[in-house]
């Protein structure tokens, strides 16, 4: 399993920095991974949903540590690029 696409989508608030949307072996799509700032500096977590009890579960998410390991890489190795990105645009904004 290949990731083959990573598209993030950054935010300005305090602890959430972004969103990405990763697609592994160009046919399957997961959204809504958040990039969050946390204690230890910034991490990705898999999509949730929130359960009646107030909980969150996780709708999608590695089942070993070198899978998220992998995932986490790619999508943080994005997220810098693109805020490098934005910062080197005149406007700051996508052009």
């Amino acid at each position: 399993m290949k990731i083959t696409e990573v598209r993030v989508f950054p935010v300005s608030e305090e602890r959430l920095k972004g969103y990405a949307t990763i697609i592994f072996d160009d046919c399957f799509i997961v959204r809504d991974l958040k990039i969050i700032h946390g204690n230890t500096g910034l991490f990705v977590a898999m999509p949730s949903k929130k359960r009646k009890d107030g909980t969150f579960k996780d709708t999608a998410h590695p089942l070993n540590n070198s899978t998220r390991r992998m995932i986490e890489e790619r999508v943080l190795d994005e997220y810098r690029r693109e805020l490098d990105r934005l910062h080197d645009s005149p406007t700051g904004t996508e052009t």
